[in-house]
């Protein structure tokens, strides 16, 4: 970060702190991106003859008109001794690649696909754990311009059909199963069922990660189902070949890469098209800058193939840094796991989503106590917003100087708006900044910019174009899904769908608070804002017309010890006028049923921390928690549930038979 800056400053810009760095990135966007662009040293065939076109345009703006780049060429763009990937399951170290092996693997099924006739456009699949032969295929169909695009093996049947279903693949690959907490789980049953209905596949790869000694006859006899025109090959076959290079297809910055799929919790899930040069561009921008990769470090991420983190990870290859990858139970065989593994592989930058980290506080897990973490130097956390308690966790028994880096963003950008700096201190409960080039701002009902200096909660936008917005949605005619998910609620501006907060903090005394009179007496670039998020807009809670985000309560309930876990939805109740009540289901830890005593202890704790409007009207105990196929609390399936309404696509929740709990219960009646 203080490299960009002193580049930047060569040219006569005034950039010495990160607000002026940022306000210069939305002032000057195309300079900024151009600053961006020549210090990530990307490999391109041919320069762009303009950064930005149509800026006023959202959508509709253009970037890098005339550049000829490709993804996988920037990924693999070291090919030294140097370890690249190393992968873990529940089992320990599977395999360990360097750059130079990576590259010839990729430059081998690279090969292969060109002889079953993949070019640019084509679609190529994985039904597959995060495993190395997940990244080296990904690389492998981007080299050539296909498109990639992922399903995680948990997915339940309709949960992949209602995604692959969509986009016409040519190719899928897959393994014979995958573990998890010490189960083995058999993905070719599951297959036999998917693989008729998508009548475009032509050649499925299975990669024997399960029963390493499978042959082509005896996975054929286990897909009896398979039609005989596709071709089933085993993944060692395909790069069995002498191919040492890659004709890498040269390609426009916004060629589309990666095809993300939305949860689908409220119908089928939209297939959002990602281009290769915002993707390259946006996560270079994270990776190197707000989270400070560098060659040396080691970064591993607890993540499936079916979430977008999988996708930002995999982009530290291009930094030439060394990822760490896990597939299985992050609390199988015990708690530790991870950080056995990041001790033995000296992760500098530890990524797991906030559910884990507060896992591990009810847990009582204490890493530092056990494990030698001198290279650990960034905790990322993202997926929800990381309570006040957990940040006290990570700095109290995990390691005491590290950047405590909690991000939001979502697949809708592949990528984040607040995230981490290693140039600004951590604040309890905040995202310590907003990212580079993002114009986020927090606006009313009215779409009217909130002042960060009132405390007021609003809905997280963003006001100007950025790299890695969407090309679109696939087979979307007229753009009509697009603008309606992100542009229909304010115009030319993204609203992400998030209840948020800015919280302004002063770079000269961090003693000032924002109601003191020197704070709003101070100068713009005297001060920057962090954020805090609330939760999701679709979520929030309206209890006598105060808006109430979810976060706030999930907040106070994990305080409580005897509570693993909790979810929040409002329920209309006409006995109050036709107002809305918030109601609140609990999980407890194993032995502990809800009594009046729990429930006076998760009440005064609200109360007292928050206001008597965030104080649930009723408390009840179940058994689970509905989740999306990410991992992620569906308080939208909850609160249809709890009002006899259908949820409308249960195959987009990992678990729809937890909804069962919440189903006509008397408490609610």
């Amino acid at each position: 970060m203080q490299q960009l800056m002193n580049h930047i400053a060569k040219d006569g810009h005034q950039v010495s702190n990160y607000q002026e760095l940022y306000d210069f990135s939305i002032r000057l966007p195309q300079l900024f991106w151009a600053y961006v662009w020549d210090f990530g040293s990307f490999v391109q065939s041919h320069p762009h003859t303009s950064v930005l076109e149509n800026s006023e345009k959202m959508p509709g703006a253009t970037w890098f008109k005339g550049a000829k780049i490709n993804f996988a060429q920037n990924l693999l763009k070291f090919r030294d001794d140097r370890t690249a990937i190393t992968s873990y399951n529940e089992y320990g170290k599977q395999q360990q690649l360097s750059y130079a092996q990576l590259f010839n693997k990729v430059a081998r099924l690279s090969h292969w696909m060109v002889q079953q006739g993949v070019k640019p456009g084509d679609k190529v699949v994985g039904f597959m754990p995060n495993v190395p032969e997940t990244i080296i295929t990904m690389l492998a169909a981007t080299s050539l311009g296909a498109i990639w695009s992922s399903c995680s093996p948990d997915f339940g049947l309709q949960g992949v059909l209602d995604r692959f279903g969509q986009i016409e693949a040519k190719i899928l690959i897959t393994t014979d199963g995958y573990f998890y907490g010490g189960k083995t789980l058999n993905s070719l049953d599951k297959l036999n069922q998917i693989l008729p209905q998508l009548n475009s596949i032509e050649q499925v790869v299975v990669v024997p990660y399960v029963n390493t000694s499978l042959s082509v006859n005896e996975i054929s006899a286990l897909l009896p189902n398979v039609a005989s025109d596709k071709t089933i090959n085993l993944f060692a076959t395909c790069i069995n070949n002498d191919a040492s290079d890659i004709e890498f297809a040269e390609l426009p910055f916004d060629h589309p890469l990666y095809i993300l799929y939305s949860s689908g919790t409220t119908g089928a899930p939209k297939c959002i098209v990602h281009s290769a040069g915002g993707t390259l561009l946006q996560h270079y921008k994270e990776l190197a800058f707000h989270t400070d990769v560098k060659p040396d470090d080691v970064l591993f991420y607890y993540t499936t193939c079916g979430w977008m983190m999988w996708n930002w990870m995999v982009s530290t290859l291009m930094t030439g840094a060394g990822l760490v990858i896990f597939d299985g139970s992050p609390f199988f065989p015990g708690a530790d796991v991870l950080w056995k593994m990041a001790q033995q592989e000296k992760i500098s930058i530890f990524g797991c989503s906030a559910k884990y980290i507060s896992h591990l506080e009810k847990l009582n897990v204490s890493p530092k106590q056990e494990f030698e973490l001198t290279h650990l130097k960034t905790v990322l956390s993202t997926g929800s917003p990381l309570s006040h308690e957990s940040f006290e966790f990570v700095y109290r028994e995990i390691k005491q100087d590290v950047c405590l880096s909690s991000i939001a963003g979502g697949t809708d950008i592949i990528s984040t708006f607040t995230l981490g700096c290693p140039i600004l201190p951590v604040y309890q409960g905040e995202m310590q900044c907003i990212g580079l080039g993002m114009a986020v701002n927090i606006y009313d009902e009215a779409g009217q910019p909130i002042d960060p200096a009132s405390g007021e909660k609003g809905e997280l936008v963003c006001n100007a174009p950025f790299p890695s917005m969407p090309i679109g949605f696939y087979q979307d005619a007229g753009n009509k899904k697009y603008l309606s998910s992100y542009f229909e609620r304010f115009e030319n501006t993204w609203a992400q769908g998030d209840i948020a907060e800015l919280v302004p903090h002063s770079l000269h005394n961090t003693g000032l608070s924002k109601n003191n009179k020197d704070f709003k007496n101070s100068k713009l670039n005297q001060h920057y804002l962090s954020v805090i998020i609330h939760g999701r807009s679709d979520a929030t809670l309206n209890p006598g017309g105060v808006r109430i985000g979810t976060a706030e309560i999930y907040r106070q309930v994990e305080k409580i010890d005897a509570v693993m876990e909790s979810i929040a939805v409002g329920q209309k109740w006409p006995k109050d006028g036709d107002d809305e009540r918030v109601v609140l289901f609990v999980i407890l830890r194993d032995g502990l049923s809800l009594n009046d005593s729990i429930i006076q202890e998760i009440k005064k704790t609200i109360r007292i921390n928050t206001t008597p409007r965030h104080v649930p009207a009723v408390i009840i105990e179940v058994n689970d928690i509905p989740r999306t196929l990410s991992g992620k609390i569906v308080e939208v399936a909850v609160r249809e549930t709890i009002h006899n309404r259908d949820v409308k696509n249960k195959d987009s929740l990992k678990n729809p038979e937890a909804l069962a709990y919440f189903k006509n219960l008397p408490e609610l009646s």
